[in-house]
């Protein structure tokens, strides 16, 4: 098989580049482009051409449903492959109809998501265990993916949580929330001891773990 050509859509730039270092060094697959939204997905493909696109489903301008939906509606376009938390027996049916070619959940791991991509660039199917369980099923899988209320975490660190995802800095998470740096400092110090992390990748792992980055 030829170089299976790989663009990444996703709002959080921390995922991207997760994913990006991730598929790096997999023989026989290389990321071409990278969006941040379907908008930006779509009018690159006018310049770009790529074989599997890995698409999020939680996106501003545009999201992973309509960008998908316009994405298909072209003649000959790539093959897709939803990466998402999200999973809701109804949403992946749509999907299903839009002509998605895979759906992983954001927790697979590398071994899934290599097997998805070569086997989605030959023209077949490929979805996670959980998302076939899912549409056998009566949406209980989705409901435990839910994020756990009782994690040990406060909402203004849940709130920090999710800012940190989104690649903002102490002062400019302290000038969104009103509070100072050194309070958001104090409140990342707690969450890595909560959770027994020791960086902001652990934070970010858990964050996606537990559905809290979708």
């Amino acid at each position: 098989m030829n170089e299976v050509k790989i663009m990444i859509v996703d709002d959080h730039q921390i995922i991207i580049d997760g994913l990006k270092a991730l598929l790096d060094d997999v023989e026989g697959i290389r990321v071409v482009i990278t969006a941040s939204n379907g908008r930006e997905a779509f009018d690159m493909l006018k310049i770009f051409s790529v074989d599997v696109i890995l698409m999020d489903i939680d996106m501003p301008v545009m999201d992973g449903l309509q960008a998908t939906k316009a994405i298909k509606e072209k003649k000959s376009s790539p093959f897709i492959i939803i990466l998402s938390m999200h999973l809701q027996k109804g949403m992946v049916e749509d999907l299903i109809k839009m002509g998605v070619d895979g759906y992983l959940l954001k927790n697979s791991d590398k071994e899934q998501l290599t097997n998805a991509i070569f086997q989605v660039a030959s023209g077949k199917k490929y979805f996670g265990p959980d998302v076939t369980l899912t549409l056998l099923g009566d949406d209980k899988s989705a409901k435990s993916k839910s994020p756990d209320i009782a994690i040990g975490l406060t909402d203004r660190e849940l709130e920090i949580m999710k800012l940190i995802a989104d690649g903002y800095t102490n002062k400019e998470i302290g000038d969104k929330l009103f509070i100072s740096h050194r309070t958001v400092d104090t409140h990342r110090t707690n969450m890595m001891k909560k959770l027994n992390v020791n960086n902001v990748a652990g934070l970010i792992n858990f964050a996606i773990r537990k559905g809290l980055i979708s």
